[in-house]
C-alpha cells in the first residue's frame, strides 16, 4: 500500500474502541475523509475531520461493505471488531485490492473459536488452564458430577460479545452454567469447562506484520458490573493503564508467549497481520492465558490508543506492507483511566432506560485532559439519549493512576440519566492506586 496525500479511512466498529480509533486516525495527516460502519453519533460531534456513520448496517455486512468502499474510494479499511473478522472481511477486502488492517478469517480463528485456540495453545506448549472441551451439554454436565467439587470457568466456544465466560463456584453452580449454554445459539453449542486460575489479570498488546511485531501497551479490565469485581461479566466496565503488576520478568514471560503464538500459527500457514489481544492471569508469578483476541480490547483501547504519540495511518501502513520494522511506536507514557457509563440494569434487562436523556456530557468533556468515547449514545436534536447497555466512556490522564483517577471521576459525576439511570463503577483501577499508595506510606 502506498500513502496518498489524501486518504478516506473506514473503521469497522461502532462503539467506544472504534470512537478511539475514529479520533485517533483523524489526527493523521494524510486522512481527510473517516467512515465508521456502523459507528455512533459522537464520532461525528467529536472529531474534528468529517465523519460518514452507517449505523443501518452491521459489521458483517460484508455486501455492502464493499458496496461502500468502492463508492468512496476508501484506502484503508481497520477491521476492528470480533465478528467481521469471524465472517472473513478482510479475506473479501483483500480479492477487491483494498487494502485492510486485521487478520484473515484462519488467522483470527484464535479468537472466535475457542476450542480451537485451546487445541492449538496445546499443540505449541502456550501456558493455559486445564480444560475440556464438550459437544453435549448432558456429556458435561455428567462429567462435573464425576469431579471432586471444585471451581470452574465455563465457555462457550464462539464470539458472544464478551459474556460468553461463566464463572462458576462449584460443580453445582457449574452444571447451572453448562445448562445456560443453550441462550448463546450455536455460539454455545460447543463449550470448554476450564481450570479456575486464582490471580491478577492484564490485557496485552501487540501489532504484527506477519514477519516481527511490537508491544503497543497493556491495561486491566474490571469485567464484574459492580465494586469489588462483584455480580455478572460484562464487556468491560472500565479499565487502566499501565498494569504495574507487569514487572520487568512478567512482561519477558508475555513477550515470550507473543513469540511462540505467531511463530505458531506461521507454522499453521495463518499468517496474523494486525492487532493480537492476550488476555492473561499471573498466578504465583507465571502468565498463563485466559484468551486470545483478534483486534483490540474494548475499553483497553480507549486508554492506550490516546497515548500512542504516532501517525496511527503510518503505523497500520506499515503493518500491511509488513514493514513494521521500519518504525518505532512511541508512548506519552501518561496513566489513563477509563470508566464506563452504563444504562441501570446492564448487563441484563435495560430497556427501561432507552430513550432517556444523558446529561452533563458537555460538561465533562470541558474538563482539561478528558476524553469521552461514545458507545451507544444518539443525538436527538439537541438531546443525547441512552441507546443501548454500554453507553460511553470517559477518560483521563494523569502522571499516574491517582491522578488520572480523581480526573475521571470528577468528570463522570457531572454526567447523569433522567430518572436516576446511570450505572459506574466507582473503584477502576483500584489494584494500582493501592499499590502507589503503600508505596507513598513506606516512604513517609
Amino acid at each position: 500500500m502506498r500513502i496518498k496525500k489524501q486518504n478516506t479511512v473506514l473503521v469497522v466498529d461502532g462503539g467506544g474502541r472504534g470512537a478511539a480509533l475514529v479520533d485517533a486516525y483523524a489526527k493523521s495527516k494524510h486522512v481527510s475523509l473517516l467512515l465508521a460502519i456502523p459507528g455512533n453519533d459522537l464520532m461525528r460531534i467529536n472529531t474534528k475531520k468529517p465523519v460518514k456513520i452507517f449505523t443501518h448496517l452491521k459489521t458483517t455486512s460484508i455486501k455492502k461493505i464493499l458496496e461502500i468502499c468502492k463508492k468512496e474510494h476508501v484506502d484503508l479499511v481497520d477491521v476492528a471488531q470480533d465478528n467481521a473478522v469471524e465472517s472473513g472481511l478482510v479475506d473479501e477486502l483483500e480479492k477487491i485490492e483494498i487494502s485492510a488492517f486485521g487478520p484473515t478469517r484462519l488467522a483470527g480463528q484464535i479468537e472466535w473459536d475457542k476450542a480451537w485456540a485451546r487445541k492449538f495453545m496445546k499443540t505449541y506448549n502456550l501456558p493455559t488452564p486445564s480444560y475440556k472441551i464438550f459437544k453435549s451439554r448432558q456429556d458435561g454436565i455428567d462429567f462435573v458430577k464425576k469431579q471432586k467439587d471444585q471451581k470452574w470457568f465455563v465457555k462457550a466456544y464462539g464470539l458472544v460479545e464478551g459474556k460468553g465466560a461463566l464463572p462458576a463456584e462449584n460443580n453445582q453452580q457449574a452444571i447451572e452454567r453448562i445448562k445456560e449454554m443453550k441462550r448463546f445459539g450455536k455460539a454455545g453449542e460447543v463449550f470448554l469447562l476450564e481450570q479456575w486460575l486464582v490471580g491478577e489479570e492484564f490485557s496485552s498488546f501487540i501489532l504484527a506484520d506477519g514477519k516481527s511485531f511490537q508491544l503497543i501497551g497493556s491495561a486491566q479490565d474490571h469485567k464484574r458490573v459492580f465494586d469489588g469485581d462483584l455480580g455478572k461479566n460484562t464487556g468491560g466496565m472500565g479499565c487502566s493503564t499501565p498494569p504495574l503488576v507487569l514487572t520487568a520478568k512478567i512482561l519477558k514471560q508475555v513477550e515470550n508467549i507473543f513469540k511462540k503464538t505467531l511463530i505458531g500459527l506461521q507454522k499453521e500457514e495463518r499468517i496474523y497481520k494486525g492487532i493480537l489481544y492476550l488476555g492473561g492471569i499471573i498466578v504465583k508469578g507465571n502468565v498463563y492465558i485466559i484468551e486470545f483476541n483478534a483486534r483490540w480490547g474494548d475499553p483497553e483501547a480507549e486508554v492506550i490508543i490516546p497515548g500512542i504519540k504516532n501517525d496511527l495511518f503510518e503505523i497500520s501502513t506499515a503493518v500491511i506492507n509488513g514493514t513494521l520494522n521500519t518504525i518505532k511506536v512511541d508512548f506519552d507514557n501518561k496513566a489513563r483511566i477509563a470508566v464506563a457509563g452504563a444504562s441501570k440494569g446492564y448487563p441484563e434487562d435495560y430497556s427501561a432506560v432507552k430513550g432517556k436523556e444523558i446529561i452533563g456530557l458537555e460538561k465533562a468533556q470541558k474538563i482539561p485532559e478528558i476524553k469521552i468515547y461514545s458507545a451507544a449514545v444518539k443525538r436527538e436534536g439537541k438531546k443525547y439519549t441512552a441507546n443501548g447497555g454500554r453507553l460511553f466512556y470517559i477518560v483521563g490522564n494523569g502522571k499516574n493512576v491517582i491522578e488520572a483517577r480523581k480526573r475521571t471521576y470528577k468528570a463522570i459525576k457531572l454526567v447523569s440519566i433522567e430518572g436516576n439511570n446511570l450505572h459506574y463503577r466507582r473503584d477502576i483501577g483500584w489494584r494500582d492506586a493501592e499499590r502507589i499508595q503503600k508505596i507513598k506510606n513506606s516512604k513517609s
